[in-house]
């Protein structure tokens, strides 16, 4: 069996373990692994707080507020628009609730994956222009529309672009561009999501409104309701959880678990979710996927309409759509994986990137596939729809290669790309689809050259099992929520032994393990291969987890991540 990487990671010194007496020295020990070792980091982290969050302090806000403002007074037509992901999505509901409360003229508008593609296009703001919209908000987009945003303002429209994706060298010519990535921009927290930059226009148009109302104000809405659709965003788009966007996810969490939003509650109720056990986990896995699958098959307004629902009707109905939305996704993803993956097993391990293209592979799906390609065969993956005249393209990367920069390398043969490190887009024209792949497969064989690619655990701490129990539980839980730059934290554990091993689902581990006491339940997700080989003693990296089998019945289960034969 081929195992990952372990990098166990060195206990603090003893000094600093001295800094912290009233912690526990597993918590400070976690903390450490992630950078965070000064007493106010701890003490902010722990409290879950982010107190520099002046939204005044983001380059643009001033202009945009005040263009907002007097377009609210003087009732000119709003549009937000915004992208087809959840992210998107949510940031799109959140500005026109929080600018409906105020007695906008406001309207969304989400361009459909196939027929427009990601993005500002310029014929959407024609037409958007036609209806004697006056202002336009991006949201989660907008950054690298340097001549769609030129040609808004050919058109008459004022753009204010919100969009938190890597900045260009050259800005897009908009009334007001905010983005925290901005080398001149000062806020102290660049990684917030799109939803997360649209809270902070939110927050910032209601806090001026509380010392200068503006007439016809519709409702009341506080900060605090909004952070539901905060925290859906920016989960499902993976950004770091630490800082400000720990803050806002955490309290989101909290709005959420309350089901106050009746598109979410009816959510919720399709997907089989109980109001108050939800975290971060829920979010990614179940009602994450759920939301963009409108938009990866159809039209994301589906998911827009159901987190504006006002009415239960409404909202079931357009949660059942979802869910059945959901199933089709999941199969299709299947179909398409077992293609694309046939195309790349044979250039294992040569090709240092994964570049596949089909005129079967559909828009909303090639995103899944390059991240599942990713994940099994640990390389950057490229997945193209093929068009007519252009094709799109998803790439997913590994941390050993920023692919946003690969295809800045490349940007004289793309038609527009953007995205992060890990995740990016591209449309590009047929013509230069074969330069494109030989130049991506000639970064990554430059940057990759000397890299194993192997996935690498962080392990980050290692502890008998048998002193493992529910106050260790409680300490980790203490952490949450976990995600993108605070991982649910990796016990090792060695010398355990293997009462029972078997294979479950597809390629699934179910494990009894004995710490020397008790039993443990253990589950090796696509690990099922060590049904047949597994040693009597091993070594173990895993999290832990609860596992409620009957109701009201809790137990402690270890979610294993990798095993190897103990060496005693």
């Amino acid at each position: 069996m081929k195992s990952k990487k372990w990098h166990i990671q060195p206990p603090p010194p003893p000094d600093h373990l001295a800094r912290f007496p009233d912690l526990p020295p597993l918590v400070v020990q976690i903390l450490y692994n992630r950078g965070i070792t000064e007493p106010h980091q701890v003490r902010a982290f722990l409290a879950g707080e982010f107190r520099e969050d002046n939204p005044f302090r983001l380059k643009g806000m001033n202009e945009a507020v005040t263009r907002l403002r007097n377009a609210i007074r003087d009732g000119e037509p709003i549009a937000i628009y915004g992208d087809f992901d959840v992210d998107g999505v949510t940031a799109t509901a959140l500005l026109v609730q929080v600018l409906t409360a105020l007695g906008a003229r406001v309207s969304p508008y989400i361009p459909h994956r196939v027929d427009e593609g990601y993005g500002l296009n310029c014929d959407a703001l024609s037409q958007l222009a036609s209806q004697n919209v006056r202002v336009v908000v991006t949201v989660d987009c907008g950054i690298r529309s340097v001549q769609e945003v030129a040609h808004g303002r050919r058109l008459g429209l004022d753009l204010i672009v919100t969009d938190h994706h890597t900045v260009p060298p050259e800005l897009p010519p908009a009334l007001a561009v905010i983005n925290p990535r901005r080398p001149d921009c000062r806020y102290p927290f660049e990684d917030l999501a799109g939803v997360g930059l649209a809270f902070k226009l939110a927050q910032a148009l209601l806090r001026v409104q509380q010392r200068v109302p503006l007439p016809g104000q519709r409702a009341e809405v506080s900060e605090e309701e909004l952070l539901d659709l905060v925290a859906l965003g920016a989960v499902v788009d993976m950004v770091p959880l630490v800082g400000e966007n720990r803050t806002l996810v955490r309290r989101g969490l909290e709005v959420l678990n309350q089901a106050q939003r009746v598109g979410v509650r009816s959510l919720m109720g399709a997907a089989g979710v109980e109001p108050g056990g939800m975290d971060a986990g829920t979010i990614s896995y179940v009602l994450g996927p759920r939301l963009n699958a409108a938009g990866r098959l159809d039209h994301a307004m589906a998911s827009y309409r159901l987190l504006m629902s006002q009415t239960e009707e409404e909202a079931a109905e357009l949660a059942r759509g979802l869910e059945e939305k959901n199933r089709q996704r999941r199969q299709l993803t299947v179909e398409m994986l077992e293609q694309a993956r046939q195309e790349v097993v044979d250039r294992i391990p040569e090709a240092k990137l994964l570049f596949v293209a089909s005129r079967d592979y559909l828009a909303g799906i090639v995103g899944l596939v390059a991240s599942k390609l990713t994940d099994e065969f640990y390389r950057p993956a490229v997945v193209v729809e093929l068009g007519e005249e252009e094709s799109r393209g998803s790439a997913r990367s590994i941390p050993e290669f920023n692919i946003a920069a690969a295809l800045d390398e490349c940007q004289e043969l793309l038609t527009k790309h953007g995205g992060h490190a890990a995740a990016a887009g591209f449309t590009v024209a047929n013509a230069n689809l074969e330069p494109l792949r030989a130049r991506l497969g000639e970064i990554a064989a430059r940057q990759l050259r000397d890299v194993e690619l192997t996935p690498t655990l962080e392990v980050d701490v290692e502890v008998p099992l048998a002193e493992v129990n529910w106050a260790t539980h409680a300490l980790i839980s203490d952490l949450a929520p976990f995600g993108q730059a605070n991982p649910s934290p990796l016990l090792l554990s060695r010398g355990v032994a293997v009462r029972e091993g078997r294979l479950v689902g597809e390629n699934h581990l179910k494990l009894t393990l004995d710490d020397g006491r008790v039993a443990w339940d253990a589950i090796a997700f696509g690990q099922g291969a060590w049904a047949e080989v597994l040693p009597s003693l091993v070594d173990i990296v895993y999290s832990l987890e609860v596992n409620e089998w009957r109701e009201g019945e809790r137990r402690l289960q270890l979610n294993v991540k990798d095993l190897r034969e103990s060496r005693g």
